[in-house]
């Protein structure tokens, strides 16, 4: 019988299957961080969104807020402050004249502190610049009410530190919410 001495692997073949699986993995690395930074974003986009989401909701079914005493049906919106990157405040507007804007002493509130590596990097009406914006449910409407925008888009963007990427929240005055 002849025995066959050819199977298997050669030492030369074994050291060009592991330097390409190790130019792939340091690929991987690599771009691990900024990866890492996009989900950070998209999620706290998301996060944002669903907050409005909740105003909206909130204020078309009705809800009382957890505290104070309100005769009638609040109207439920989420205040942004241009200069406040970490944080943003949910509220109900308790003012009976319907005001549409968060007053801190009359509202109530409740603040969102933003704990990712992500933040608020601007506040904008159709993309001017603006140093707050309200944004407004009242019942039985689902529009949104942005007095701060005249009619326009509110648009919310986050960024990490780690990226040059942002993450964009729209919501246009129909109430619908876009997240990009």
């Amino acid at each position: 019988p002849i025995i066959n001495k050819n199977k298997g692997m050669t030492y030369v073949e074994l050291i060009v299957v592991l330097g390409i699986f190790a130019v792939m993995s340091s690929i991987v690395i690599y771009n691990y961080g900024g990866f890492q930074a996009k989900v950070d974003m998209k999620n706290l986009a998301s996060d944002i969104a669903l907050k409005i989401v909740e105003a909206q909701k909130s204020s078309l079914s009705g809800n009382l807020p957890p505290s104070g005493a309100f005769l009638g049906k609040p109207s439920y919106g989420v205040h942004f402050d241009a200069s406040d990157t970490k944080k943003f405040i949910y509220f109900a507007n308790l003012n009976s004249d319907s005001n549409d804007v968060y007053d801190d002493g009359s509202d109530w509130g409740d603040t969102v502190y933003i704990n990712q590596n992500a933040f608020i990097s601007g506040v904008s009406c159709d993309g001017t610049a603006v140093d707050y914006v309200d944004i407004v449910f009242r019942r039985p409407d689902s529009r949104a009410n942005m007095l701060k925008c005249f009619g326009g888009n509110a648009i919310i963007t986050v960024a990490s530190p780690r990226s040059v990427a942002t993450a964009t929240i729209t919501i246009f005055p129909s109430g619908r919410i876009q997240v990009n």
